[in-house]
């Protein structure tokens, strides 16, 4: 009885663990498709998964960081989903590539047009997102998640170091170092191979070019050779057959 007791303990503590332990694992979240390094451009997943048993999810709205603001966002189309994004004037001038930027993404929302994100599915949301701010580790998107039955949930604590994480965490991209040319070195990794392919085949067509002048000469002296060897193979049999009519004689004789 008691070692049944011990188990029902356990398994109860265990059940209210993993329900208490959920939450943390179920939030509106973002990660990079690949790097988003400082300075570059990247293309972010905002995953967005249905915490009810009893509700969809119909509408995602993400704010940008206005201490970062990004000049550039494209949100890619999701089926069943319909996209607006909202600009402002930026606090501060800014400058991209040389250009005086006049207003900035602050924040874009989804809307479903369907059933949207049902319980026990989640969705992802991509977008493109940059230039990314060189003087910052990470960038913290707030978002808020309404369901069908209205019910909003605010995702806008920001986690701190060293402490344990909040119970609506605001979704957090890490950024990594910045690349020597974020911007240009797919370009120059592109010009150097057009530059080695070009090599190769001015390469290829000198060989080709080589072996073409050298292959009259080579077909003209393995005929020469060929012509020799009947020769000297005609002159050998010739020689072998006198030789063997001279010992017939002298055998006779």
């Amino acid at each position: 009885m008691k070692a049944s007791r011990i188990a029902a303990v356990g398994a109860v503590s265990g059940i209210a663990v993993l329900a208490l332990s959920a939450p943390a694992f179920a939030h509106v979240s973002v990660q990079p498709e690949g790097t988003a390094a400082k300075g570059g451009y990247a293309v972010v997943d905002f995953k967005v998964p249905n915490e009810r048993d009893n509700a969809s999810t119909t509408k995602l709205e993400v704010s940008f960081p206005a201490d970062h603001p990004l000049a550039s966002v494209m949100p890619q189309p999701v089926p069943g989903w319909k996209a607006e994004v909202t600009k402002a004037k930026p606090a501060k001038p800014l400058e991209s590539h040389g250009k005086q930027i006049t207003e900035v993404v602050t924040k874009v929302t989804w809307t479903a047009d369907g059933k949207g994100v049902e319980p026990g599915y989640f969705q992802k949301f991509p977008v493109s997102i940059g230039a990314l701010p060189e003087d910052a580790d990470q960038l913290v998107f707030k978002a808020i998640q309404t369901y069908s039955n209205k019910e909003v949930v605010r995702w806008i604590e920001v986690p701190q170091e060293g402490q344990e994480e909040p119970e609506t965490p605001a979704p957090v991209l890490e950024l990594a170092a910045a690349e020597d040319d974020a911007h240009g070195a797919s370009g120059s990794s592109d010009a150097k191979a057009d530059d080695t392919e070009a090599a190769a085949r001015n390469t290829a067509a000198d060989a080709s070019s080589s072996d073409s002048g050298s292959g009259d000469g080579s077909d003209t002296t393995a005929r020469v050779l060929g012509i020799v060897g009947i020769v000297v193979g005609a002159a050998g049999v010739g020689y072998g057959v006198l030789a063997g009519r001279r010992r017939d004689s002298g055998a006779t004789a």
